[in-house]
């Protein structure tokens, strides 16, 4: 991981920023004008885009798993059983993320972008936030390698 900081001119902001966003993955662009206010600075943190064979497919991923069905019913009986206020642990999370990422990917894969995809994202940012906060990498693509390693330590 690493910091970047570029300088433009106001005008060049937009386009500075998604050049780079796009070589990087990226967190928040923090913007301030320059001591002058003639031009901008941009902080971001920064890190380098993982191979995409670094990352196991959905196919991989799932293969071994449970129905959607059967991961909705352990979700509910899940927080059904589960006290009030009480953190609930990893597991759950990791689930909960493999479950929403695979119920967006079907809607995905008829070509449908909507909602599933943003709440299978929020849940995969928390997971994300959980183990390794700060880091920067494809959040539902990192729920599928921690989703597929889980379950080989399973066996």
């Amino acid at each position: 991981m690493f910091e970047i900081r570029a300088i433009c001119d106001p005008d060049d902001t937009d386009r500075v920023t998604t050049a780079l966003t796009t070589a990087f993955m990226a967190g928040d662009v923090r913007t301030y004008p320059t001591r002058d206010g003639k031009r901008t600075r941009l902080y971001l943190t920064a890190d380098h885009r993982p191979a995409p064979q670094d990352w196991p497919t959905p196919e991989q991923a799932y293969a071994t798993a449970p129905s959607i069905n059967s991961e909705i019913g352990w979700t509910a009986r899940f927080l059904a059983e589960a006290v009030c206020f009480t953190e609930l642990g990893r597991e759950f999370y990791l689930r909960k993320a493999a479950l929403l990422d695979r119920i967006a990917l079907l809607g995905e894969s008829d070509g449908f972008h909507d909602d599933d995809g943003e709440t299978a994202l929020a849940a995969a940012l928390h997971l994300l936030d959980m183990d390794q906060p700060g880091v920067i990498c494809d959040p539902r693509a990192y729920v599928r390698q921690q989703y597929a390693r889980s379950l080989t330590n399973d066996q």
